[in-house]
């Protein structure tokens, strides 16, 4: 089914969600959808991010976790958490790079624990989880600093991580993460990276400033005004959130959309877009513009009627089970894609 950028039938709340989702809303306290205290809002998310992992049994058997410490530019260090297949494959496995959400102010490592370990698990890949420096702490470009010299360390030391990048090598995330994802890889595409990107992952990414989406797609990007009072991120809550990330608005390092090199010959890209986010537009979009202008092959699940993250908030609506599935679909479909 082809989903068009502007169609604010996408944003009619989807009957479960509306029936399981509102409801609740009302019982508990509020995901980060109003503005308030930063360090609270970390607290409620991380609470909601270790809930979505306890939901999946049995993701820890057979792989193996380890915490290390890496260099930054600036002469910091952050973490990184590496999860490796227990089972040894025959010259290394597949290698991904993941990066949680959280607006570029929340978030940790727990963030996307599930994924890490289910990518590890399901699809025999080394996975290493970034945790990157945060606004306010620590404004923009920091964080997608953190995240390009983590790429580059990954990429730098992958034989003794006991990777093969030849068979798969990828970077992904949500959200603010997956804004990390499409600006690496311009990065790792202008900069030659070394071994070369095979794939990424973008779950509902931001990849333009609203202000700054260029002339031709201003009639369909809508999403930001149609989805302004959505549940969990609406404008309220990208506002704080900018606020405290302070990014340069038409920076390719925040921007990717606007990236002056263009966007041909990027890897494959997975997509994850759901219909009551702001986000929503700019995704479509730019999926479009990967695919139908650049060349760039694409995958795209779309969650009608359903809100920004909103798998983290509710696991045991249907829809995030879904997700859930359709997350190491796709990127079994990036694995596909990069041996052929």
């Amino acid at each position: 089914m082809a989903y068009k950028a502007g169609d604010s039938q996408l944003a009619d709340i989807e009957p479960e969600f509306k029936e399981g989702g509102i409801p609740l809303l009302k019982n508990i306290p509020p995901p980060p959808t109003l503005k308030g205290d930063i360090h609270a809002l970390r607290e409620r998310l991380l609470e909601a991010k270790r809930n979505l992992t306890e939901s999946v049994p049995n993701t820890t058997a057979g792989i193996s976790e380890e915490d290390r410490q890496i260099p930054t530019r600036d002469g910091s260090k952050i973490t990184v958490r590496i999860y490796t297949p227990d089972k040894e494959a025959q010259g290394g496995h597949p290698l991904f790079v993941i990066f949680h959400g959280g607006g570029f102010c929340l978030g940790g490592l727990d963030n996307e624990e599930l994924n890490s370990r289910l990518f590890a698990k399901k699809l025999g890949m080394v996975v290493v989880n970034v945790d990157y420096r945060l606004a306010p702490e620590h404004p923009f470009p920091t964080p997608i600093n953190d995240a390009w010299d983590a790429v580059k360390w990954v990429a730098f030391n992958a034989s003794t991580l006991k990777a093969d990048p030849k068979k798969g090598f990828m970077v992904g995330g949500i959200s603010a993460g997956a804004n990390f994802s499409a600006v690496i890889s311009h990065l790792a595409r202008d900069e030659h990276l070394s071994p070369p990107l095979t794939g990424v992952y973008l779950s509902i990414p931001a990849v333009v400033d609203p202000k700054s989406m260029p002339d031709e797609y201003k009639h369909e990007f809508l999403s930001h005004e149609q989805n302004k009072d959505a549940p969990i991120l609406g404008k309220e809550s990208i506002e704080m959130f900018m606020e405290s990330y302070k990014p340069e608005q038409t920076s390719p390092l925040y921007s990717p959309f606007l990236n002056p090199n263009g966007h041909k010959n990027l890897p494959p890209t997975y997509f994850q877009i759901c219909g009551m986010d702001p986000l929503r537009d700019e995704g479509l979009i730019y999926e479009r513009v990967l695919r139908e202008d650049c060349g760039v092959k694409t995958r795209l699940d779309m969650y009608p009627g359903l809100p920004h993250g909103f798998w983290s908030f509710f696991p045991n609506l249907k829809s995030s089970r879904k997700l859930v599935e359709d997350t190491l679909k796709g990127v079994e479909w990036l694995l596909e894609q990069g041996r052929n």
